[in-house]
């Protein structure tokens, strides 16, 4: 019969592909269990929405049909999202990863894909949180049907954010009458974001989404300035006018030592809703390129679909209205992607901490 030894010698065998390191090192594989010739373990992840866990999870499969008197294996995929451990002296207890979503100029579906990486992210079970940084065009209200939301304040003195959709959202939108502008100084917008970070009543969430407003202005800087994010993701269309201004929005992050958890090219091509045809409706300048120049991840083509800006209208994200487009798979891939670099970066992070003592 085989011994739990034999079965860790095997299962350090599978590598975790991002992390580099075998899963037993990492302590993913716990709870094991040999009775007889079944072995059962719970495999914990680091992000309920892993891109590799069907592989990964055959992978040790695989490892254990090796091993000699193993008749059946039973696997319980988990997740614990590990916590940005900078974010303890700057946040109160609960929020795990802050992940802003920026891009270069306005106009390229920003926060469309925000609100679609928020949601699919939950949908994949985490708990996640959507903060609308966008004081100048807050649109998230909208897209997650939550509009009509007066913020109440609690006897904590805290704010009680509304949820929609699995995602607990607040917003400058909630704090304006709907024609309204906001024609706020630095001060004013430092003031807003300590307040949406540390008044809301947050609770546990694996990852807060910052929806930013487009370019490089006082929200971004106040934003870094005020809190550690695990990372950005940028998003950007196809032209090259619209590249050209992504750049220095790579510039800005790399100069505030925000890590860049990858690049999202919006609106790739057009796919007919008839024929399923794709038709590029931009000149393509090269995102993957731009990527491979900043060595910063590409984390996908996103194709435009009329559904998704309908979606957007109605206040029911695409990722739920229609599952199974093109559009849909390709925002789906890019969360998975994006919760495995949010992974990376919290591994890679620890790791020099480690190091760092160890010397």
């Amino acid at each position: 019969m085989p011994t739990k030894e034999q079965v860790l010698e095997a299962l350090s065998t599978c590598i975790e592909p991002e992390l580099g390191k075998d899963i037993v090192s990492l302590e993913m594989v716990q709870n094991l269990t040999v009775d007889g010739g079944s072995v059962r373990f719970d495999y914990n992840l680091t992000t309920p929405a892993c891109p590799l866990k069907d592989k990964m999870e055959k992978d040790a499969r695989a490892a254990l049909d090796k091993v000699d008197g193993v008749d059946s294996v039973e696997i319980n995929m988990v997740s614990n999202v590990q916590k940005d451990v900078r974010l303890a002296q700057t946040l109160p207890p609960g929020i795990k990863n802050l992940v802003a979503v920026g891009s270069g100029k306005g106009g390229v579906g920003k926060s469309s894909v925000a609100a679609n990486l928020a949601v699919s992210l939950a949908k994949e079970g985490a708990r996640v949180g959507m903060m609308d940084a966008d004081v100048y065009g807050p649109n998230q209200p909208q897209m997650f049907g939550i509009e009509g939301y007066t913020p109440e304040v609690d006897s904590d003195n805290k704010i009680n954010p509304p949820e929609n959709h699995g995602v607990k959202v607040f917003s400058m939108g909630f704090l304006m009458k709907p024609d309204q502008p906001a024609i706020w100084r630095g001060p004013m917008l430092h003031g807003a974001i300590q307040q949406f970070l540390k008044d809301v009543k947050w609770g546990e969430l694996d990852y807060l989404i910052i929806d930013l407003p487009p370019g490089t202005g006082d929200v971004q800087l106040s934003l870094c300035q005020a809190v550690p994010l695990v990372g950005a993701v940028l998003v950007s269309t196809p032209q090259s006018v619209a590249l050209s201004d992504v750049r220095k929005a790579v510039a800005m992050f790399k100069k505030l030592n925000v890590p860049i958890l990858g690049l999202v090219e919006n609106m790739s091509e057009f796919i007919c809703p008839h024929c399923k045809t794709g038709t590029p409706i931009f000149v393509k300048a090269g995102a993957q390129a731009l990527a491979d120049e900043h060595r910063i991840p590409f984390l996908g083509e996103i194709p435009l679909d009329p559904e998704v800006c309908i979606a957007a209208e109605d206040g029911t994200p695409a990722i739920l209205k229609n599952p199974d487009s093109p559009t849909t798979t390709a925002l789906r891939l890019v969360s998975r992607l994006v919760a495995a670099q949010v992974s990376l970066q919290n591994h890679n992070r620890k790791e020099l901490k480690v190091d760092l003592v160890s010397k």
